[in-house]
């Protein structure tokens, strides 16, 4: 964990209200379905602490939980309405209380780190295993943009991937939150890092430390043979044999997404199919959803610290801006982190 500095604990913050103000939605539905109202403030639990949220930012899986789509997923999130009624998996903001077992952190840490939900609203309860203090220098709301994009690049990449310096690295839609972690990390592990995105995001990714920039509009990045160890793929737009093609032999191909056209099942059906394909080659195939770790969080810490990774954050907005920000992240064209401020 990272040591504590004296201007991060200096100032304990006043008492907590007994309600807040949150974004909230009590059934499934378009964006529409969200509204800003007076709700409980959370206590912290065993192993929980509060806090009070400084920043949050929005992911996809927050458009997923919101719609409930694809089906399927409502037998964990809840059948016939949502469990997880605020959006917001990412936080950063100052411990206000802190409950039985939550180890050696103390009100007035200052952290960040991924919640089950509720990181739109002015507070969070949050499992103290799955934060991490602030490194000194980093701000509040580069913290706030990092965690699920960032785990999810960083487990992609180094856990599944097994990217080593030296190996080629196919990024397929780096303009995302997830796609821009992606390109920064597999730079920051050694890689020579090809990425493909839209027209309106080359400049954007080229600043982001990518060798080549492949615009999908103009240019196909299927024709040259096999010439990537590792595919990230964060679109799951080309076919198993487009991806076998363009992979060396002992390559890794590592899954994040695929299309939504099957509202009952989301990207299975199609994964699968890759799956079999990719395994009857000489590439592995690798399909994870990302874990809060705090290893790998304390490593993203350390990224953002050094410089070598900054979140690329499209704008900062609201609580009333957050069901315009969700409806944008389902299009599947959001560009960069959408930080949100709960004020």
């Amino acid at each position: 964990m990272t040591t504590r500095s004296t201007a991060e604990t200096a100032t304990v913050p006043a008492a907590v209200p007994a309600t807040m103000r949150a974004v909230i939605h009590r059934r499934y539905g378009l964006p529409e379905v969200l509204s800003i109202d007076e709700v409980p403030t959370p206590v912290p639990g065993d192993g929980e602490v509060v806090v009070r949220v400084a920043a949050s930012s929005l992911n996809a899986l927050d458009w997923h939980f919101v719609t409930g789509t694809p089906y399927f997923m409502r037998l964990i999130a809840g059948l016939r309405r949502p469990g997880r009624t605020i959006p917001g998996a990412d936080v950063a903001g100052t411990v206000v209380a802190v409950g039985a077992s939550a180890g050696q952190l103390r009100p007035g840490d200052v952290v960040f780190g991924q919640c089950a939900g509720g990181g739109c609203a002015p507070y969070v309860a949050v499992k103290a295993a799955n934060v991490v203090l602030v490194p000194p220098g980093v701000t509040v709301e580069a913290a706030a943009a990092t965690p699920v994009a960032g785990l999810t690049a960083l487990q992609g990449l180094r856990t599944h991937g097994r990217v080593q310096p030296g190996d080629r690295v196919l990024v397929n839609g780096a303009a995302g939150g997830v796609g821009t972690f992606a390109v920064q990390i597999a730079v920051a592990l050694g890689a020579e890092v090809t990425a493909v995105c839209s027209t309106r995001n080359v400049e954007l990714v080229r600043s982001l430390g990518a060798a080549e920039v492949i615009d999908y509009t103009t240019t196909d990045v299927v024709p040259g043979g096999a010439r990537f160890d590792v595919m990230f793929d964060n679109v799951g737009n080309r076919s198993a044999a487009d991806c076998v093609s363009m992979l060396r032999p002992g390559a890794r191909y590592v899954a994040i997404t695929g299309p939504k056209e099957n509202r009952w099942l989301g990207p299975l059906p199609q994964l699968a199919r890759k799956a079999i394909a990719l395994r009857r080659s000489d590439a592995t195939f690798h399909r994870f959803t990302e874990s809060p770790n705090v290893d790998d969080l304390t490593f993203l810490g350390e990224l953002l610290a050094a410089g070598t990774v900054t979140p690329a954050v499209d704008r900062v907005i609201g609580l009333d801006g957050v069901a315009a920000g969700i409806a944008e992240l389902g299009t599947g064209h959001a560009r960069a982190k959408i930080v949100v401020l709960p004020r």
